[in-house]
């Protein structure tokens, strides 16, 4: 069973940036794929990054070249920098973990998510 423990949200102005942070729990950290989600109101969670055991990452079209996946195996941690945030960039945003495995695209292939972190961005 892994936990999964997000925070950084918050309000920030178009063009700005916020680093997020996933916190989870566990001692196979490294071999978990690590994605991030987001979920605007009144529309479907999507897809945003995820980076494989490896260090391999994956972007949605719309972020690619503003934010960045990370992560730091010694913490159990794996990052969001997001910069140049966009009013459309405001969402719930969710962690996610899967255990190996290639790469992973949707919801239903990660077994275990956080609460979510509030991210607005206004214009």
């Amino acid at each position: 069973q892994v936990q999964l423990v997000e925070s950084g949200g918050g309000l920030v102005q178009a063009g700005g940036s916020l680093r997020l942070s996933c916190a989870a729990s566990g001692r196979t950290f490294s071999s978990y794929v690590m994605g991030w989600f987001r979920q605007a109101p009144g529309k479907e969670r999507e897809f945003v990054a995820h980076i494989r055991s490896g260090g391999r990452t994956y972007y949605t079209d719309s972020v690619k070249g503003r934010f960045t996946i990370s992560r730091d195996n010694a913490k159990n941690t794996v990052y969001l920098q997001m910069n140049s945030l966009k009013p459309e960039d405001t969402a719930v945003y969710f962690c996610a973990a899967a255990y190996g495995g290639p790469e992973r695209f949707r919801e239903s292939q990660y077994p275990y998510w956080g609460q979510g972190t509030q991210v607005t961005v206004s214009s």
